[in-house]
């Protein structure tokens, strides 16, 4: 396993600009419509030395939800969905971070929709440490997790005329984050 070095102790913050909390589901059987969260609040706290006491928490706006179709997008923050009104946040609270090979970690954790939560593993590759042309130290981490979308209440459903459903139960959850270390 990699040693994390003492200097990547700490805070971190997403970069929400180069940051991407999307999904996918499959349309109608056929096609696959993606989506993603455009205001994503997370944090990262580091322990190099005893990455058990690592954490991450990350809030996303569910209203901020943008499939790149206006109809869509309402229908996604109605009370069929995500119910905007009632449930603003989506908040992920990790539990366990293990290194489960090299620089790719298990980020277990507690996923709140809709006022349920339940735990997921969501599985992250560390994709580099770098510093930025502005001089700060950025992390970049990505993975996808599926999902059954019914687990969290979400249940609107239509099913076809010829067999199948409009929109697939099991949604396919990306990540490609861009954190930025907090340094004095």
């Amino acid at each position: 396993m990699t040693d994390l070095d003492e200097s990547l102790s700490g805070d971190w913050v997403f970069d929400p600009s180069h940051s991407r909390i999307g999904f996918s589901a499959r349309h109608a059987m056929v096609t696959k419509v993606r989506g993603a969260f455009n205001d994503v609040d997370g944090r990262i706290h580091v322990e190099a030395g005893d990455p058990s006491r690592s954490s991450v928490m990350v809030t996303v706006k569910a209203a901020s939800v943008d499939t790149r179709n206006a109809q869509r997008d309402e229908h996604l923050r109605s009370p069929d969905f995500f119910d905007v009104e009632r449930f603003p946040d989506i908040v992920f609270r990790s539990t366990t971070i293990d290194e489960v090979e090299d620089n790719a970690y298990m980020i277990v954790g507690d996923l709140t929709i809709r006022d349920v939560t339940k735990q997921v593993a969501i599985p992250l590759e560390a994709t580099g440490v770098h510093r930025d042309a502005e001089g700060k130290l950025r992390a970049g981490f990505e993975g996808t997790r599926r999902v059954n979308r019914r687990d969290w209440g979400l249940e609107w459903q239509v099913a076809l005329d010829t067999g199948g459903v409009l929109v697939s139960e099991k949604i396919n959850l990306e990540f490609e984050i861009s954190a930025v270390k907090l340094e004095d």
